[in-house]
C-alpha cells in the first residue's frame, strides 16, 4: 500500500504557522491578538496532522479544508502587498504574516491535491477498491 507523507507535512506546516503567529505577535509588541491567527490555524493543523497519523484520509481532508479557509481569510491582506512595497501599508507586519501564511497554505493545498491524485492513481493501478 502507498505511504503518504501528508500527515507529517501537515504537522510541520502547523508548527511553522504557530511560529509565524507567535513571532508576529511579539514583533507587533503584543498589540493585538489577531497577530496570533496564523498560530491558531497552525494548532488546528497540528491536530489534523495528529489525526492523520491514525486516519490519513480524514485528517488530511479536514486539514485541506482548513487550509482553503485560511487562504480565503488571508487573501485580502495579500492584496495589500503593493502597499507594503510602497511603504503605505497601515499594518505592515499583518501583511507580511498574511502573505507568508497564504503562500504556505497554497503550497500545502497543491501538495495535498497532488497526494490525492497519486493515491487514486496508485489504487487504480493496483486494483484496490475505493
Amino acid at each position: 500500500m502507498q505511504n503518504s507523507t501528508m500527515p507529517r507535512t501537515t504537522i510541520i506546516l502547523g508548527a511553522v504557522l504557530v511560529l509565524v503567529g507567535v513571532i508576529g505577535y511579539f514583533a507587533s509588541g503584543m498589540a493585538s491578538w489577531t497577530a496570533l491567527i496564523p498560530a491558531i490555524l497552525g494548532v488546528a493543523l497540528l491536530v489534523c496532522g495528529l489525526i492523520a497519523l491514525r486516519s490519513p484520509k480524514v485528517g488530511v481532508h479536514i486539514a485541506l479544508v482548513l487550509a482553503l479557509l485560511g487562504i480565503a481569510g488571508t487573501f485580502m491582506n495579500v492584496l495589500r502587498l503593493g502597499e507594503l512595497f510602497a511603504g503605505t501599508a497601515e499594518r505592515p507586519l499583518a501583511v507580511v504574516a498574511s502573505v507568508v501564511t497564504f503562500v504556505l497554505l497554497v503550497v500545502y493545498l497543491v501538495l495535498g491535491i497532488r497526494s490525492f491524485i497519486a493515491a487514486r492513481r496508485w489504487r487504480r493501478e493496483h486494483g484496490t477498491g475505493q
